[in-house]
């Protein structure tokens, strides 16, 4: 399968839980995020739209799954945004309770990119994350956003630190990270890099869907 083109990323539809999903086929790769992350402008910089995810003036607004497609058989998945919304409690547990059910149960889903503001990684909904993604033996990405808000020396001791944690943590096999800005359209090749190797899909997979000539 030939170079993907993220800037042909096309919305087709938003779910409230796995059961209305699209059908669990293909490949897709789910971006998730405490809601004032940066995780919209993230998708839109990568794919290099800016009307394409929504992004909020009210973060936390984002309470749906939000499919983008890529191909036929490759998709990115906006995440509802979390952490930082003011809604009531039962309503946040509903949310947990479908980002769960869609971590543990979605087949087609390869990876997951967690993003996190550089000034303030590792917050304890990123933390329950990696947790749910590990247990799952999920592989994930951490994009640590916003990294023009801080000097080069900051923001890349910050990386280091993170990197040192999920080391000690001895999940550094299974979760790797980076320094993105949307603002400064930094990081968009190493993250493409990552979602490439994920998205790919098995050309013996794909050749047994459809009939030989």
């Amino acid at each position: 399968m030939g170079q993907i083109k993220y800037s042909d990323a096309i919305f087709t539809q938003s779910a409230p839980s796995i059961r209305q999903c699209p059908s669990d086929s293909g490949a897709e790769v789910a971006f998730a995020g405490r809601s004032n992350a940066g995780k919209s402008s993230a998708i839109n910089t990568l794919c290099q739209n800016h009307k394409l995810a929504r992004t909020s003036k009210t973060p936390g607004r984002t309470q749906l799954i939000n499919f983008f497609a890529l191909t036929e058989e490759q998709r990115l998945v906006d995440l509802p945004g979390y952490g930082f919304a003011k809604v009531p409690l039962a309503m946040k547990k509903e949310w947990e309770k479908h980002l769960s059910e869609y971590l543990a149960e979605r087949q087609c889903l390869k990876g997951l990119v967690l993003l996190m503001d550089v000034r303030h990684p590792m917050q304890e909904f990123d933390t329950m994350m990696l947790n749910w993604a590990v247990e799952g033996e999920m592989p994930v990405h951490i994009l640590l956003t916003k990294a023009d808000k801080l000097k080069k020396g900051p923001a890349q001791n910050t990386l280091l630190r993170v990197r040192k944690h999920l080391k000690e943590a001895q999940v550094d096999d299974l979760v790797s990270a980076q320094l993105f800005s949307s603002l400064k359209k930094t990081g968009i090749k190493e993250l493409e890099s990552t979602l490439n190797n994920w998205l790919k899909i098995d050309p013996i997979e794909s050749s047994s869907e459809s009939p030989e000539e």
